[in-house]
């Protein structure tokens, strides 16, 4: 039997629930299954049993004038008319031609035809159900031929009465049983569609894992890349003048050990989303993720590419102003990859690090004069496969940016130039209005006949207002 994807119908009028499988499900799982495949059967049987059941009682009845009262032959004859719906969803054509044909033995015995009614009827539905057009209008023309045969058959009966019960019954459960085929019909494609969409679900939630893994896998890029590259270097420089400069050795030592320990905090917050989520009980207390490096950090890093003796100037123009975390830590990875491709190809060196902040666009420059003198660190010992400048384009490219990088006129130097387009600066708040200064007192229209007031010696104290100058 087929069973739908969701817990709706399979083409009928009975419903296949889904049961609920995966680990954990167990013995409850398949006890579910099993009724769900014998629960039709022991429906149907129900059915065939209580219709049976109706039936005979009926049959006790005082039938009307011109039928017989039910004797052993009418009462096996119901039995069979009905029982024969245990297969009704197996054989719905076969088990009401079945049926009416032992209701025409029926009628013809003389026994009062409303007694069986049900069980033909009942299997004509089934046919209107899980039939189509042709088999559905076949069973209606049985259905009303049997009818109008058993009201010529008594002579008592209103033909007219008759044959408006053979026409209208018949069109009644047709009606019922196309309304529970479009039902079921509806139910499969629904079932398909949640089918369709669970699988979308799936697809999505497995891309979505992909692009994280790649975006670790870039920051874990630049941040290997730039710190080891800045310790390698350094660790050449302390190894190159450990004996004729021992302070320079011993500023080389610090930086090192401050670089390492900033890769490990980073590399630490990074990793820190592979793990279990928060509230599992396995996170120390107030352990949080430190937050994620932006252009706020430009010092600090640019006094660890200074102190691997690459000079660096900055240069910050436009209106500074809070970035998206996104754009913001895209915009230091790309500074922070080119100045270590700074350390990695051209040694010591001059390199201007220019940033605006446009109105609708970030703007940064990372321009270097070339190489210097190199220092005595092989090129096998620096970090980073090469994935430099294509990470800094798939960094811009995420935020709809681009990123130029190019040697310079000449072929010396070397030059990376990206735009990434931000939303405008926010409107500043306007100023507080000013206050309105209070309106001067109108004074008193004067009598005609007042004196004039005199007027005060400056060198007397102001009088107070309201107080008479007597």
């Amino acid at each position: 039997m087929q069973r739908n994807a969701v817990g709706g119908r399979s083409g009928g009028e009975e419903g296949a629930g889904v049961v609920a499988a995966g680990p954990g499900a167990g013995l409850g799982a398949g006890c579910g299954a099993r009724w769900v495949v014998w629960r039709p059967w022991v429906t149907d049987v129900g059915i065939a049993v209580a219709l049976t059941v109706v039936s005979v009682l009926l049959g006790h009845e005082r039938p009307p004038h011109g039928w017989r009262p039910l004797n052993t032959e009418g009462y096996l004859l119901t039995c069979a008319v009905n029982l024969v719906l245990v297969g009704r969803r197996r054989f719905p054509m076969t088990v009401l031609m079945v049926a009416g044909a032992f209701w025409i033995l029926y009628i013809a015995d003389g026994f009062w035809p409303v007694v069986d009614n049900s069980g033909p009827f009942v299997a004509f539905y089934t046919v209107s159900v899980r039939r189509g057009a042709t088999a559905t209008a076949v069973g209606g023309a049985v259905i009303a031929a049997i009818w109008i045969g058993a009201g010529l058959d008594n002579a008592q009966s209103d033909m007219g009465s008759v044959i408006a019960q053979a026409l209208v019954i018949p069109a009644i459960l047709t009606r019922f049983g196309r309304h529970e085929r479009e039902l079921g019909i509806r139910n499969r494609q629904l079932g398909d569609l949640a089918q369709q969409l669970a699988e979308q679900q799936e697809a999505r939630a497995e891309h979505a894992v992909t692009q994280e893994r790649l975006r670790i896998a870039r920051e874990l890029h630049d941040v290997v890349a730039h710190h080891l590259s800045v310790i390698s270097v350094q660790a050449g420089l302390a190894d190159y003048v450990f004996s004729s400069d021992p302070p320079t050795a011993r500023t080389a030592l610090r930086t090192i050990a401050e670089t390492s320990r900033e890769t490990l905090e980073e590399m630490r917050s990074l990793l820190q989303v592979l793990r279990l989520p928060p509230g599992d009980g396995l996170d120390p207390p107030g352990d949080s993720l430190r937050p994620t490096p932006g252009l706020a950090r430009l010092g600090d890093l640019v006094e660890r590419v200074e102190a691997a003796g690459v000079r660096t100037e900055v240069r910050l123009s436009g209106v500074r102003r809070a970035l998206p975390s996104g754009v913001d830590l895209c915009a230091y990875r790309i500074v922070q990859e080119a100045l270590t491709n700074v350390l990695k190809h051209a040694g010591p060196t001059e390199v201007v690090l220019a940033v605006h902040y446009g109105r609708d666009r970030l703007t940064g420059r990372i321009t270097d004069s070339g190489g210097g003198v190199p220092l005595p660190v092989s090129a096998p010992n620096l970090p980073g496969g090469g994935h430099g400048l294509i990470g800094m384009r798939e960094r811009v490219r995420l935020y709809g940016g681009e990123l130029r990088a190019a040697p310079l006129t000449g072929g010396r130097g070397f030059e990376v130039h990206f735009t990434i387009p931000i939303g405008p600066p926010l409107p500043a708040p306007p100023p507080p209005p000013a206050p309105v200064p209070a309106a001067a007192p109108t004074p008193a229209p004067a009598e005609a006949d007042a004196p004039a007031p005199a007027t005060p010696d400056p060198a007397e104290p102001p009088i107070a207002a309201g107080r008479p100058a007597g």
